[in-house]
């Protein structure tokens, strides 16, 4: 792995840039929900407020499936702010080799803009994946009169699920991916073609991401996608586990936290 302090260095302009790229994407959140809006950080929530018999209730009304559309829409936009501030500051590492190795390239600024894209897409495209199965979840919750009663199963088997993948082969498989950034560029940058193998290398690593911490960010929907405070404390654990010399073994022993939080939820409902 490379150390974190390593790989930046004065001449890589462009670093800061995305740095304040994240800090901004904090900082929208933060706002977004403290604000009357901040409801429709949490996108099962968005249809019982107000606005939506307003100017909101005006578009889907005027536009076909107008409803699920702006749903759709909102959570897209909570969505990628929440992948930008949680997920990006997890690959600094590998965006900043890859600066480094671009340096003296003209077009450095958009290659590095291509990788990010790749990246933020895939992520992206979890995000509907999830959101499209948590809402089938609420769904058959509302139906089921027993989920209804018991909705807390439905936590327990997140946690259990989140717990167990931190010990399977998947999970170690793609974070050493993930830990070794140099050797991930080497693998899939070869310099020709450069737009399209920028934007391929982004969504590479995505997917490499994806399966590495696909299981933790669906606690955001155990949790609540939209509480700020849970995507720091998640977003640290993540880059920890991707960029700290121990962050290896920090996977066990969040499996194991998470598994007994499981069991104790499961002990005091029975």
């Amino acid at each position: 792995m490379v150390p974190l302090l390593r790989v930046f260095h004065v001449r890589d302009a462009r670093l800061p840039v995305i740095g304040a790229l994240v800090a901004l994407a904090w900082l929208t959140l933060a706002i977004w929900g403290q604000s009357p809006y901040g409801r429709y950080l949490d996108h099962g929530q968005w249809l019982q407020s107000g606005f939506v018999g307003g100017f909101v209730g005006t578009i889907c009304r005027a536009v076909p499936a107008g409803t699920a559309l702006f749903a759709g829409l909102v959570y897209v936009a909570a969505w990628l702010l929440m992948t930008v501030a949680m997920m990006l500051p997890t690959t600094m590492p590998l965006l900043a080799i890859f600066a480094r190795m671009t340096a003296d390239r003209d077009d450095r600024g958009l290659l590095l803009t291509l990788v990010v894209a790749g990246y933020l897409s895939i992520w992206t495209a979890f995000g509907l994946i999830a959101h499209l199965a948590d809402m089938s979840l609420h769904a058959a919750v509302a139906t089921n009169v027993f989920l209804s009663v018991n909705s807390w199963i439905v936590g327990v088997i997140v946690l259990a699920l989140a717990g167990a993948f931190q010990f399977s082969k998947l999970k170690y498989r793609c974070l050493d991916k993930c830990r070794t950034p140099f050797s991930f560029i080497n693998e899939h940058w070869r310099g020709q073609a450069v737009r399209r193998q920028s934007f391929l290398l982004g969504l590479h690593h995505g997917l490499f991401c994806v399966g590495c911490c696909w299981a933790i960010m669906l606690l955001m929907f155990l949790v609540g996608t939209g509480s700020v405070g849970w995507m720091l404390m998640i977003g640290a654990v993540m880059a920890l586990e991707k960029n700290a010399r121990w962050g290896r073994r920090l996977s066990a022993s969040l499996g194991v936290v998470l598994l007994l939080a499981s069991t104790s939820i499961v002990a005091l409902n029975l």
